[in-house]
C-alpha cells in the first residue's frame, strides 16, 4: 500500500479523535449552573488591600476594573497609580521596579514590560475556592 495513503489515513483518524476529545464538555469544577447567578459568588467589590502570600507576590487589586482600558495608547490604571497622581487620588503608587528595563536601566516612564498591569495584578472576588487550598505563608515573612 502507498505510504502517503497510509500516513494520510492515520492523520485523518488522529484529527477526528482529537476533535472528539476537544468537543467533549468537561464537568465544571463549580458544578452545574451559571456561576455568575450563583449565590456563592459575590460580584467585584471595593475592599481593604488583600494580604500577600509570598515575598515577591504582586499586590492584588481590591477594586473593580470593569471598563478599564489598557492598550498601547491608554492605561487607565495610571490615572490613579502614577507617581504624578497617586497622592491626589489616595492610591498606591507604582513601584520603582516598574521603571527599569531588562538591563536594569532606569527609565522616565513605566517600562513596556510592566505597562500591562493585569498581567500580574489581578482583581479579586469573594468566591468559594474551586479546590481546597491548605497553603500557609512562612511565619517569618507573614504579617498575619
Amino acid at each position: 500500500m502507498n505510504k502517503s495513503l497510509v500516513l494520510g489515513g492515520v492523520l485523518v483518524i488522529g484529527l477526528l479523535g482529537t476533535t472528539a476529545v476537544c468537543a467533549a464538555d468537561p464537568a465544571p469544577l463549580r458544578g452545574d449552573g451559571d456561576i455568575w447567578s450563583s449565590t456563592d459568588v459575590v460580584q467585584w467589590q471595593d475592599r481593604d488591600p488583600i494580604p500577600r502570600d509570598y515575598v515577591q507576590q504582586p499586590p492584588m487589586v481590591p477594586h473593580t476594573v470593569e471598563g478599564y482600558t489598557v492598550n498601547l495608547k491608554v492605561n487607565k490604571c495610571l490615572t490613579c497609580h502614577s507617581w504624578a497622581n497617586y497622592k491626589e487620588k489616595k492610591a498606591t503608587k507604582i513601584s520603582q521596579t516598574h521603571f527599569s528595563d531588562r538591563e536594569g536601566n532606569d527609565l522616565a516612564n513605566v517600562s513596556a514590560r510592566r505597562y500591562f498591569c493585569s498581567q500580574c495584578h489581578t482583581p479579586q472576588a469573594d468566591a468559594k475556592p474551586l479546590v481546597e487550598n491548605l497553603f500557609q505563608p512562612l511565619p517569618a515573612i507573614s504579617n498575619r
